[in-house]
């Protein structure tokens, strides 16, 4: 549900750039009414909301005509297309380092605070929409992984096929992207807690969507047998110090799975949150408020007391996709998270 920016036509207003969204429709939402659909991808909107969205004209089915009825019926295999003005987006820093860069491999060190993909909020301030200004529309880089957007760090591309074929072996990218998969590459994260820890910890509790959590990208412990998927994270401490008169930790962490937010979980259900997280660190009325435009960034990060959430991508091992020879690639502990706590190994 990535949403796709189009840029204004000649003579338009600047502020009528547009983003399309696509939705795909799932066996089990087959028959529902279209309002009714779209209120189930689209929590955050009433159903009211959507209505009003649909009489307007702005969802169509993928090739065809506009949909203005909300009680029109869709069809698994169906695809709607959602076409609105892009809203304005928040300042984010639009640049990265490069660490590393041949033919077919490229690594670069993220900066806290730029969005990898297009989402919801962000539309042209992201990761890609700036690889594409720096190597052209055409480049080719594919990720192989994600880091969230305030984690900063380590994040590694190789070249994509210019054509996808059965017959063809996999590009560098596709290689790269099974080696992540296969859990052949290792990764370490430098973290900031809240609370002391002052002994080795090794977390193994399965993960999912929090089901007791009224935000819908929230995640919790979830049982495998309740559809929970397993995750394991191994925990360092390194260093203590304090903030704001409470202890923290230094931690390294060496994630064994790849779960959506697992660093971050497994730590707060430690009762050792990150520092900075607004999601899983503070009450999520606190999260609500922020998404809802009750409260500012600003005043959040206030609240919270870092303007991002301490976690940095700091190692990445992985095996060259052309080749397999193991490279080990390091970004420094930012200079804004030395300021709360100096990392010992620099």
């Amino acid at each position: 549900m990535e949403p796709t920016l189009y840029p204004k036509a000649a003579g338009e207003a600047a502020e009528l750039d547009w983003i399309e969204i696509r939705f795909e429709v799932e066996e089990a939402l087959h028959g529902y009414r279209v309002d009714r659909f779209l209120q189930a991808r689209i929590t955050r909107l009433s159903r009211t909301r959507i209505q009003s969205i649909i009489g307007t004209g702005a969802l169509r089915f993928e090739g065809g005509a506009s949909i203005r009825r909300a009680s029109a019926r869709v069809r698994a295999g169906d695809v709607l297309i959602l076409r609105r003005p892009a809203p304005d987006e928040p300042a984010v820093p639009m640049h990265y380092e490069e660490i590393y860069r041949d033919e077919v491999l490229m690594i670069i060190d993220k900066p806290s605070g730029l969005p990898v993909h297009p989402t919801a909020r962000y539309h042209r301030n992201t990761l890609t929409a700036l690889m594409r200004t720096r190597e052209g529309a055409e480049h080719g880089w594919q990720m192989a992984h994600r880091i969230d957007r305030e984690t900063s760090g380590v994040l590694a591309l190789a070249r994509g096929a210019a054509v996808k074929s059965r017959r063809q072996p996999p590009s560098p990218a596709g290689v790269l992207k099974r080696s992540f998969a296969r859990r052949d590459v290792h990764k370490e994260y430098l973290a900031i807690t809240r609370g002391l820890l002052e002994a080795p910890l090794s977390i193994e509790t399965p993960l999912g969507f929090d089901p007791q959590s009224t935000i819908s990208i929230k995640m919790g412990a979830v049982a495998v047998e309740d559809g929970g998927a397993p995750a394991r994270t191994d925990v360092e401490p390194l260093a203590t110090s304090s903030f704001r008169g409470e202890p923290i930790t230094l931690v390294r962490a060496i994630p064994h799975t790849g779960r959506q937010h697992q660093i971050r979980i497994h730590l707060a259900l430690e009762g050792r949150p990150l520092l900075g997280d607004k999601l899983y660190g503070v009450d999520e009325h606190l999260f609500r408020d922020m998404a809802d435009g009750l409260m500012t960034m600003q005043e959040v990060s206030e609240a919270v007391g870092l303007p991002r959430q301490a976690l940095h991508a700091h190692v990445l091992e992985l095996p060259h996709p052309v080749g397999g020879r193991r490279m080990r690639f390091e970004s420094p502990w930012p200079p804004l998270l030395a300021e709360v706590i100096t990392c010992p190994s620099g």
